[in-house]
């Protein structure tokens, strides 16, 4: 039997953004297949198939038009900085068209950085929860005031459609996809391969008011890893405020500017992560994936998990399975 790879259509417009236009050829076709096939096929397209100016001094020239986006599994729109979609809210009507088309047969549409403006022009966040490039989302909502914007976050899946924070969260947003079509291993190696780290801690909060601390000794860097090594045990704030030399407040303070989170949002979010890779990758029961992971109780977990990802321990695990 012939292995067929997912369709990726990678859709750019005038003054594409040329780091997110590279962005998902480069981590989804770092997937594979244990034989090393790869598991996505990439291709960009433009309306017409024509040439569009990309924002770092060269244009593109795309080997296909709007067709592919038609027969693609996946639609992925890079940021743009500059023309309709950043100036009056309206893109190519071509392009909405198509996008909008793609959606309706059940294809996934993701945006990378201010590509949610152009998927805002096409309708497609209408009703729904979107991120975008944080210093955009004052424009982003005088001209689409009808639309939820998170701006703290690295991305947002809503299932059929999700977005992307700026630049570099379009390579989390294209991990999290091979996590969510082939689960964590194949997402972990991809990353390997690329050079990143699996997934970020925290959102866009970490960047927008303060930098993460030059001197790593006056930062948590230290004490989250700290704590990455103990997630099966009891860890309270007062424990890694104490390996990190600091009063309760300061390292509060400090891990917030850090992550965007507090240290409670923080460790939940690692134990979440660390049983969902138990599940994925072990055949231990989902008791013992709830203590080594931090829960406690098969029931904690279970509660959990619902609410990150909308299932059982159990139907998340035959879900993994069904998809190796």
């Amino acid at each position: 039997m012939t292995f067929v790879p997912h369709r990726v259509a990678v859709l750019a417009v005038d003054a594409v953004v040329g780091l997110d236009l590279g962005t998902p050829a480069q981590v989804l076709g770092a997937a594979r297949t244990p034989d090393g096939d790869p598991l996505y096929a990439v291709d960009a397209c433009t309306a017409g198939g024509r040439p569009v100016r990309s924002t770092a001094g060269f244009q593109v020239l795309p080997d296909h038009g709007l067709e592919l986006v038609a027969a693609a599994d996946t639609v992925v729109v890079p940021g743009v900085h500059g023309g309709g979609p950043m100036t009056d809210g309206t893109v190519d009507p071509a392009v909405a068209a198509a996008l909008r088309a793609a959606h309706a047969r059940g294809a996934r549409v993701m945006s990378i950085c201010t590509g949610a403006f152009v998927l805002a022009a096409a309708g497609l966040l209408d009703g729904r929860r979107a991120t975008t490039h944080w210093a955009y989302a004052g424009l982003f909502r005088r001209l689409h005031p009808g639309i939820e914007l998170d701006p703290e976050v690295l991305f947002i899946d809503s299932g059929d459609v999700l977005t992307s924070a700026g630049v570099a969260a379009g390579i989390d947003l294209c991990l999290h996809v091979v996590r969510t079509d082939h689960g964590s291993d194949v997402a972990n190696r991809a990353a390997r391969r690329c050079v990143v780290p699996p997934w970020r801690d925290g959102g866009q909060a970490q960047y927008i008011e303060r930098p993460v601390p030059r001197d790593p000794a006056h930062g948590t860097a230290a004490t989250r890893e700290w704590a990455r090594q103990r997630l099966h045990e009891p860890v309270a704030l007062r424990d890694l405020a104490a390996h990190a030399r600091m009063s309760v407040r300061t390292f509060t303070r400090h891990f917030r500017s850090e992550t965007g989170l507090s240290p409670a949002q923080w460790l939940l979010q690692q134990r979440t992560d660390h049983a969902r890779l138990l599940l994925e990758t072990t055949d231990l029961s989902v008791e013992q994936v709830a203590r080594r992971s931090g829960f406690g109780t098969a029931t904690a977990l279970r509660q959990r998990l619902h609410g990150r990802v909308g299932v059982s321990p159990s139907a998340y695990r035959r879900a993994f399975r069904a998809r190796a």
